[in-house]
């Protein structure tokens, strides 16, 4: 059976319709995980994000808009009412049960890797990129972020020539009560190594220390990240909670390093290379800058 020409006109453009409705990008973002929302702004989708979780607090842009909570304990009608058509996570993001009821609700569900290595950093630009029409922006960003640590590298290599490596140890607190030490398979180990450091907890993930282990460890170095205070607020009150760290070699030397712990949050973001100059530098005094 031969078609009109005008159905057949009319065939084709249902066709095209079709295919460009089904390649349609989402418009309207939700992300959570502070690292992750950092490189959708990165990769020029600031503009589409209507929601963003409370680690999400770079670039300070993203501090004014509407935030669906803490990224670990989201709400279904937090995230509704923003009318989102695709949500962005780890899979830190939770609980699952809030998750199936927003993908039941027709919002696309989008899950990435919190994993602190490069092929986890490299397999998210890429998931990102696809889903943001920017491809080749994210391969270029992947191929500066390598660069950048080669160059760190280089430079912790040339200063270990002069400086052992710290023994250091790395405290995740609020408000400076019960830290947590980051151990192996954390953001902040990998940041530690490729700063020079070398991590003195031995565990896995973050566990909460002891006054003895803490004694017999007694670190060189001490960084330090409070999630709800900063400066010398927050590390006044380290202090104050936990006496036994001034007992540390490193509170005797003054070697305690502040750590802005939105940095560890959803994997390796773009301002961990910067980061890392910064801890190198309390690592190795004299000898790490360029």
């Amino acid at each position: 059976m031969r078609l009109s020409p005008r159905v057949a006109a009319l065939c084709v453009g249902l066709l095209a319709s079709h295919h460009v409705a089904a390649t349609e990008l989402p418009q309207r973002w939700v992300s959570a995980g502070g690292a992750l929302s950092e490189w959708v702004s990165a990769l020029g989708g600031e503009s589409k994000l209507v929601g963003v979780d409370t680690t999400s607090q770079h670039p300070e842009t993203l501090k004014a808009l509407p935030s669906i909570g803490y990224q670990r304990q989201l709400s279904a009608e937090g995230i509704l009412s923003l009318r989102p058509q695709i949500l962005v996570g780890t899979e830190e993001m939770g609980p699952p049960p809030i998750l199936s009821q927003i993908r039941n609700a027709g919002v696309q569900v989008e899950l990435f890797s919190a994993q602190p290595d490069l092929p986890a950093l490299q397999s998210n630009l890429e998931h990102l990129g696809k889903l943001l029409g920017a491809e080749g922006r994210a391969s270029k960003l992947f191929q500066a972020y390598q660069q950048q640590l080669d160059q760190q590298k280089v430079r912790i290599t040339q200063a270990q020539l002069s400086q052992p490596s710290p023994g250091v140890l790395v405290l995740i607190g609020h408000a400076g009560g019960k830290p947590l030490i980051a151990g192996k398979d954390t953001s902040a180990d990998w940041l530690l190594q490729r700063a020079g450091g070398h991590n003195l907890a031995t565990h896995t993930g973050y566990k909460p220390f002891s006054v003895e282990s803490l004694i017999s460890l007694d670190p060189e170095v001490l960084v330090f990240a409070d999630r709800a205070l900063s400066g010398e607020e927050a590390r006044a009150a380290l202090f104050k909670e936990n006496p036994i760290l001034s007992s540390t070699r490193a509170a005797k030397d003054g070697r305690v390093i502040e750590l802005d712990p939105t940095l560890l949050v959803g994997g390796l973001g773009p301002r961990l290379p910067d980061e890392l100059k910064k801890l190198s530098d309390g690592f190795f005094p004299g000898t790490a800058k360029q």
